[in-house]
This record gives structure tokens, sequence and C-alpha cells, in this order.
């Protein structure tokens, strides 16, 4: 199966990766290693010997609109033309296509609605043996707050061909709609109930024990501010603050 149309890395850009780096080693239970790359500092987390992040402090005038910020990698086979079907689509292109040199070729864009996310063409093929959820570090939810989550599902459908799974009504906060590759779920979309809120996606991190995570969170200078609430699955959901103010959220077991 390609791995077209699937979120394939996850970045965090903040005003203090070092700080970030020690923040979510304790709490998530990722290492750490230097990308090496000459012109600046780039730091692998990794689950293992499998890296699955990446994180930087934020360039000097970058210019996506969001200064701190997780951001998801999507698989695409060419990079160019999906910068042109976004734009065609009524999306953004922030940072035009350019090449990371031995690592790939990406763009910066945005949905109609505001949402940042990246295309992608990994210079290297995934051989299929990274860790996948539920193991702990690993990425097993993808959710999008938005003002129109049915515009955006067209857009993402139309570019991705992603597909509707369960719509669950959620009473006053409306539709949370799943949202299917290949018949497997790996995320939803739904409308903010603050609509003052920018449109964003949010990106669970796996956890090995949500109640653990929890304290760790608080620990070390982050703040808890929705959760742990069950979801299906006998799972357990958060979301959190880093120390520099970034939203993050977590998925796993209460033990």
């Amino acid at each position: 199966m390609s791995n077209s149309g699937n979120f394939v890395w996850y970045e965090l850009m903040t005003s203090d990766a070092e700080s970030a780096e020690r923040f979510y080693s304790n709490v998530v239970g990722w290492s750490a290693q230097d990308a090496g790359h000459p012109q600046m500092k780039y730091t692998l987390m990794k689950v293992g010997e499998a890296p699955v992040a990446g994180m930087m402090t934020t360039p000097e005038g970058c210019n996506t609109g969001v200064e701190s910020m997780w951001s998801g990698y999507i698989a695409v086979d060419d990079v160019d033309q999906f910068a042109v079907r976004v734009k065609d689509a009524g999306g953004k292109i922030t940072v035009e296509p350019q090449d990371i040199p031995e690592v790939g070729r990406f763009a910066i864009a945005a949905d109609p609605q505001g949402a940042p996310f990246t295309l992608f063409k990994p210079s290297m093929e995934d051989r299929g043996d990274n860790p996948k959820p539920p193991a702990p570090g690993t990425v097993g939810w993808h959710e999008l707050n938005t003002s129109d989550w049915k515009g955006a599902f067209e857009f993402y459908s139309g570019l991705f061909g992603w597909t509707k799974g369960e719509a669950m009504d959620m009473g006053g906060m409306g539709t949370y709609q799943i949202v299917e590759r290949d018949g497997q779920m790996f995320g939803a979309m739904m409308n903010n109930p603050e609509p003052s809120s920018r449109p964003a996606w949010c990106y669970y991190i796996c956890v090995d024990d949500i109640n653990a995570a929890e304290s760790r969170i608080k620990d070390k200078g982050g703040k808890v501010v929705f959760g742990p609430m069950e979801v299906p699955g006998e799972q357990w959901v958060l979301q959190a603050l880093d120390p520099q103010g970034v939203s993050f959220a977590l998925l796993g077991p209460r033990k």
C-alpha cells in the first residue's frame, strides 16, 4: 500500500527546542538524536531506533503564520503537483516547494479554513518496519478542529482520497466526523466549539498510561487543559500545553 495520503511525519517548531526536547522525552518517552544538519539544529525524536518526529527552534522570518506549533506531514507522490492542486482547491501554499538534501521535498500549505499542514515526498521509500499505533510514542489519532468541517472534508477528500466513516452526534458540539483512508480510521473533523479559535490539526501521541503521563506533564511544567476523558476502545485522551504554550494531545489506556 502506498503511503500517499497518509500522515508520515510530525514536527514541532517552538521558541525553545532544547526545553521542548527534555519535556517530551520525559512525558512521551522519546529518545532524542541530533539530525546532523550543517545549517541548523534539528532534533529527531525516536521510538527505539525509529525517528517518528522532529523538533526545531522557529527560524527567524518564518512566514507560516504560526510561530510555535506541531505540524503534520502528508505524503504525496509529487509535491509540486499537489501544491498546484491545493491552490486550485481553495487552499494556500505558504512555503513553496523546496528540497531538504537527503531527506525529501516539501511545501507548507493551509486548507481553505486556514489549518496548516505540510506536503512531503521523502527521498527514501518507507520500508514498512516503523512502529505503528498504539505503540507508545507514535501518533494514534489526527483531529481537525475547524470552522467548516464539511468544506474541509471536501478539500482533503479531493486531494488525498479520504472517505467518511461514522458520524457521531456530539449534541451541542455538533458532528464528530470520523475520517478513513483505505477503510482504516485515522482521525476526525469537527467544528470548533470556540469559533474564534484558529483552525488547526491536533495530533494525539500514544502513551502507555494516561494517568502517569498526566502527572509527568504537570511535573515538567506543562498544563492539562482537557481530560483525561474516556473514548471508545478503553482508551483515554487529554489535551495539554507544553511549557512553551504549544498545544498537543495524548492517547492511551488508564492503568
